[in-house]
């Protein structure tokens, strides 16, 4: 689907009542208060609420994947400092907002085949990325997918658990984690 600007706000506003009240809370109704429009301005950009979904699942899954290719790539960087970085990267950035639709998309997914497709889209390039990293550190391919797994899960987990640590404490034990996950 091909995104205009007035469709992009739409979608924006969607992927921000999402975080806020996950996917029972994206209605038209509200999206059209919020961007001070009628709802006659969403039926000229989408056939119905299912279009605005299929959107914003759309939109969420490409900037996902374009990210994590961007953050894998190795430049002047060797893997090992690659997934250093992306570790400090997802552990110093967190993003309210961008936590919330990830925990959003993926309730969602439990009941919503194409919501469950976007989810392991994003979750298979992901994790093809960082084992792709860790091959490059010299690990087999099965020890490869394994490690990504763990890594993923202790990025995800850890904007979760850590979150009233103080900070020095906190960023210990990103560091130590992260030595773990980093070295082959």
């Amino acid at each position: 689907m091909q995104v205009d600007d007035a469709m992009a706000r739409w979608v924006e506003a969607g992927l921000a009542e999402l975080a806020r009240g996950g996917i029972d809370a994206v209605r038209v109704e509200v999206l059209a208060t919020r961007l001070g429009v009628t709802k006659g301005g969403f039926y000229r950009r989408f056939r119905d609420r299912r279009a605005l979904l299929d959107a914003l699942l759309e939109t969420w899954v490409r900037g996902r994947q374009a990210a994590i290719e961007q953050q894998t790539e190795l430049g002047k960087h060797g893997a090992g400092e690659r997934l250093k970085s992306l570790i400090q990267l997802y552990s110093e950035r967190v993003s309210a907002q961008g936590i919330a639709i990830e925990l959003a998309i993926r309730q969602w997914a439990r009941s919503d085949p194409a919501a469950a497709a976007a989810a392991a889209k994003v979750d298979a390039a992901r994790l093809q990325r960082v084992a792709r990293l860790y091959r490059q550190l010299g690990l087999d391919a099965r020890q490869a997918e394994a490690r990504a797994v763990l890594f993923y899960a202790f990025i995800f987990g850890q904007s979760l658990i850590f979150l009233d640590e103080p900070p020095r404490r906190r960023a210990n034990l990103v560091a130590q984690c992260a030595n773990l996950l980093t070295t082959a």
